[in-house]
């Protein structure tokens, strides 16, 4: 519901903007993008997680996802710099050692469904990348709409609670979590994450995979008074390594190159 209630506002707004509505080919390209990463990616990481797969692990492998979505790029055709591959190696490793403390039990289920959610969401983000789509809002509102309300009607059909909704029962602290999620968790975060992907590299989009658990420690120390540990002290300068070699990587390379060069051409003999 989360996702049919952002798709809505979203094609509201398209709308609004005076947006024309998809094209039979846009409608098809917004439903395989929703289908992969606002319905399939997310529920299998609610049935990893109730199959046994625990938070570290499954935090460890989210991180995965960059690397799979620089690899489908690679393959088709765009150059990713070896300083990015560097760059996702190094935050995939950081975001590992920062989730050290947490459960890394797993089964082979649900171990499986805990890797097949990120290569959902990196395949989606592709062919976001790749595929026919309409103007942004109305391409987020489509995508969002359908992959919502496939989940609406696989769990209308598989979970008997889901077709028992009483809204006396909502608390407001669970109220205010929803909304939080409708506006920031998705019009909010998804829509630059879809803008990145269009506008930037695929390591620099996907690279919010591992930064998110260092902005989640920081929510918690600031809010939930959480605290640090060591290895937070080691992860943190992994990540932040990986991102200045993603950011900044290709540049530092050109440097490091023209000073070569000009050694060279001083150099005597």
């Amino acid at each position: 519901m989360r996702f049919v209630a952002a798709g809505a506002v979203m094609l509201a707004i398209a709308r609004w903007q005076g947006l024309p509505w998809p094209t039979a080919v846009q409608w098809r390209s917004s439903a395989l993008i929703g289908s992969l990463m606002a319905f399939a990616a997310m529920a299998l990481v609610v049935l990893a997680q109730r199959l046994g797969i625990g938070s570290g692990l499954m935090a460890t492998v989210v991180t995965t996802m960059p690397m799979w979505l620089a690899l489908w790029t690679r393959w088709g055709g765009e150059r990713v710099p070896v300083t990015s591959w560097i760059g996702l190696a190094l935050g995939a490793l950081g975001a590992l050692v920062l989730a050290l403390e947490g459960d890394f039990s797993a089964t082979p289920l649900g171990a499986v469904l805990a890797f097949a959610a990120p290569l959902c969401w990196s395949l989606g983000s592709y062919a976001s990348r790749r595929l026919v789509l309409p103007a942004p809002a109305m391409a987020s509102g489509a995508q969002w709409l359908i992959g919502g309300l496939l989940g609406v009607v696989v769990a209308m059909v598989f979970e008997p609670g889901a077709r028992q909704w009483d809204g006396s029962q909502v608390s407001a602290a669970s109220a205010m979590a929803w909304i939080y999620l409708v506006v920031m968790g998705t019009l909010v975060t998804l829509n630059a994450y879809l803008w990145l992907l269009k506008n930037t590299t695929a390591a620099l989009a996907g690279s919010y995979s591992f930064v998110n658990p260092v902005v989640a420690l920081c929510v918690g120390v600031m809010l939930g008074a959480e605290q640090l540990t060591g290895w937070v002290f080691v992860a943190m300068p992994l990540i932040l390594l990986a991102l200045a070699l993603i950011l900044y990587g290709q540049t530092l390379g050109l440097w490091l190159r023209q000073q070569l060069a000009r050694s060279r051409e001083f150099t005597p003999g």
